[in-house]
């Protein structure tokens, strides 16, 4: 595993690369990506056809638009070498200064509207090729499987046939079909992700104000930080981080717009016996428990989220290879203009630590 030398201006004691260093003969710390994913064509072969997905199609084309599809469909192609072929993710990831990624596959491979035995057999392949692909690089890769949120009783069985895969945990969107991350059936789930250590990593696919957001790629512009905020807000209202205090879980995109506007949660938790019935603690007190990767597209806003959470439980991401994520990842994290060690922490300090790569 080779490390980066921080960009210049930023670093201020002794860094590889010939860099002078604070804590000389120490291994210099990784730069980290959690935010990268993989394209499975076996996952898409399999369910190619069955009852159910022409009206999954149909609904994701009615919450994006047409002219966000017709841009979607050629930019899929254009990176589809970048997300399945490891000399080129490889290539990709030095060009952008980046020494391991957590690679996780693409959300629209949940596919949360099939049966059980196809929910399984999904999963199950899901992860499969990601510890396929990550075998073929294993000092720069690590792994996610999936879990079918649709069908609770089976995401146990998904989560350990991941770890088996070698696999660090699974990737979960903010909800399934008629049942929210708050939802009791899902508590065998968290036991057992607490129990294992296994990382979950939050990340949405498709937002519920469908067609209002139907326009000027606002499904996901808006929607994914909403999604992300309403799954969180369901974690932390109903108790299950209380229930469940090892949980290791990296919210994507920054956590959305929650970080950044939890003190209406917490007035909302003091101010009303309804909101505070179901926690134990005020809101704002339950994003030192959490993970956020940094893919906010804005200094202010990542400052913002490190002053929230704390600079300890931010990582950086870039959500590689799709159009909406960071070409320079670690750049835009410069351009927060954070201290030296909160820097370093969040370029690969901390998920060095949560990856246990150390």
């Amino acid at each position: 595993m080779t490390a980066h030398p921080p960009q210049d201006g930023v670093a201020t004691g002794p860094q590889p690369g010939g860099r002078p260093s604070a804590n000389a003969g120490a291994r210099p710390v990784p730069t980290v990506d959690v935010h990268a994913h993989l394209l499975i064509g076996e996952v898409e072969a399999l369910v190619a056809g069955l009852p159910g997905l022409a009206e999954a199609r149909e609904l994701e084309a009615r919450r994006n638009g047409p002219a966000s599809l017709a841009v979607s469909g050629p930019m899929v192609r254009a990176v589809l070498p970048k997300a399945t072929d490891v000399e080129r993710r490889l290539a990709a990831m030095d060009a952008q200064g980046v020494d391991v990624q957590l690679v996780s596959p693409s959300p629209s491979h949940y596919h949360y509207w099939t049966d059980e035995d196809t929910a399984e057999k999904v999963c199950r392949l899901a992860a499969e090729a990601t510890a396929a692909h990550c075998a073929q690089a294993p000092d720069r890769l690590r792994g996610l499987g999936l879990a079918p949120l649709q069908h609770p009783r089976q995401a146990v069985r998904a989560l350990d046939h991941a770890l088996e895969q070698g696999l660090l945990g699974v990737e979960i969107s903010s909800h399934a079909p008629g049942r929210e991350l708050s939802d009791p059936a899902y508590e065998p789930f968290w036991a057992r992700a607490a129990e294992t250590g296994a990382i979950l990593f939050l990340h949405p696919f498709g937002c519920t104000l469908d067609e209002r957001l139907d326009q000027w790629y606002l499904s996901n512009t808006v929607g994914q930080p909403t999604e992300n905020a309403v799954a969180l807000s369901h974690l932390i209202f109903s108790g299950v981080l209380d229930r469940h205090p090892e949980l290791r879980l990296i919210a994507a995109h920054g956590g959305g717009y929650l970080p950044t506007h939890i003190g209406r949660s917490d007035h909302a938790w003091s101010a009303r016996s309804d909101a505070g019935a179901g926690c134990a603690h005020p809101p704002s007190s339950y994003l030192k428990r959490l993970y956020f990767d940094s893919l906010v597209h804005d200094p202010h806003v990542l400052r913002a989220l490190t002053e929230a959470a704390g600079a300890d439980r931010v990582l950086l991401g870039s959500d590689f290879p799709f159009d909406m994520g960071a070409e320079d990842p670690v750049g835009a994290l410069r351009a927060a203009r954070l201290p030296d060690a909160d820097f370093h922490a969040v370029r690969g300090g901390n998920a060095a630590a949560l990856l246990r790569l150390t």
